[in-house]
């Protein structure tokens, strides 16, 4: 009898093993206490997929009612959405079980919520599968979007294109004319080095940086429709390096007494501070300002002693839903500031033992007095 291959055998051991690995794995899937299991295996596909459809309004949820994707949306967006994500809505259920679940899809508290689901029309297992497709949601994430074309595709196609010219020129001789040669050589290099040069001069810099946020902040909500004071918020920039970041509790002085709910976003977003404060969790906001580790700034500098406005540095903030780096924050702009900027120099006592400028002024020899006349563009102000 002829006996099978040695690899045949390894083969076939290690696809049985494979086999067993996963029935053993589909033996242990455990439906956990919200009727989800801890991989999806509590629903059939055909049940996850109608949760789905369910989910984007493929299958009604009522007469009127509109469907659960158009305001929550389960794709990666580069535009502010003010209603929750998908993704934001699953994490929270995954807390509930289905009664509080059903409760707050049907029941909802909040006006906006009250308005929204006012048609809906659902069956408990309607309900459980819709719950079910957001806990596939909560493992899988946001969809991303498809990447554009990028530079660093460019950059590759650019040396791609100066190698095939260098080979068909050197081996190959596929191409008759040598200019087509020179001009995909130049071109390449041109883009290459144009490239190289404009990211290097970039590298430290974002203006236009505007980065999610765990809370969906409007300042044009609070800074420019209700007038709120940055330094109400920012309360450390008059005396600290750092402008800082309000306390939880420093927005629950309003949103715990006077509003409980935004006219845009509903109470979810105040939500995630009251829920901060109650579990005692920082919330981690991302930074948009970022200076490298070799340069000092201080706040309380330009604020307080330079008197300075927020949004000559930070642009008109009243006007931005989503905070966004307005300034490079590179050096030859703050040099340039520097230079330009006049000194608020009489009646500050920070300024009084520069004697002889404030004798100049009185003579008339000097009509201002600028940050570079103080020193303000030497190496060591900024690099200590």
């Amino acid at each position: 009898m002829n006996q099978l291959p040695r690899s045949t055998n390894i083969i076939c051991i290690s696809l049985g093993f494979v086999l067993l690995c996963s029935l053993v794995a589909s033996a242990s899937a455990e439906p956990d206490e919200h009727g989800s299991s801890r991989d999806g295996l509590a629903f059939t596909h055909d049940q996850l997929k109608r949760g789905e459809r369910l989910f984007y309004g493929l299958i009604p949820l009522g007469e009127g009612a509109r469907d659960c994707a158009s305001c929550h949306n389960t794709h990666e967006l580069d535009t502010l959405n003010w209603n929750p994500s998908a993704y934001d809505i699953a994490v929270t259920s995954h807390e509930k079980s289905l009664e509080e679940f059903t409760a707050v899809l049907l029941s909802p508290s909040g006006q906006m919520m009250s308005q929204v689901h006012q048609h809906y029309d659902l069956s408990e297992d309607d309900l459980a599968l819709i719950k079910a497709y957001l806990e596939e949601v909560k493992q899988e994430g946001l969809t991303a979007s498809k990447p554009a074309l990028t530079k660093k595709f460019l950059f590759i196609l650019a040396i791609a294109l100066i190698l095939a010219a260098i080979t068909d020129l050197a081996v190959t001789r596929r191409l008759r004319f040598k200019f087509v040669h020179a001009v995909l050589i130049l071109a390449g290099l041109f883009y290459i080095v144009d490239t190289t040069v404009r990211e290097a001069i970039a590298i430290g810099r974002s203006p236009g940086y505007a980065p999610d946020q765990p809370i969906k902040f409007s300042h044009q909500i609070h800074a420019g429709q209700n007038k709120i004071d940055c330094l109400y918020c920012h309360n450390t920039a008059g005396h600290s390096k750092s402008a800082g970041i309000p306390a939880a509790a420093v927005c629950l002085n309003c949103h715990q007494l006077v509003v409980k709910e935004g006219t845009r976003s509903g109470s979810f977003e105040i939500n995630k501070i009251i829920r901060a404060v109650e579990n005692n969790e920082p919330i981690v906001w991302n930074r948009v300002y970022n200076l490298p580790d070799h340069v000092f700034f201080s706040h309380a500098q330009h604020v307080k002693v330079g008197q300075l406005e927020c949004a000559e540095c930070h642009g008109a903030v009243e006007e931005m839903h989503i905070i966004r780096q307005f300034n490079d924050l590179s050096m030859g702009w703050c040099v340039n500031c520097h230079r330009d900027t006049e000194v608020q120099f009489i009646d500050n006592a920070f300024y009084e033992k520069y004697e002889k400028l404030h004798r100049e002024l009185s003579e008339g020899k000097r009509d201002r007095v600028s940050v570079e006349d103080i020193g303000g563009i030497e190496c060591m102000k900024c690099h200590y």
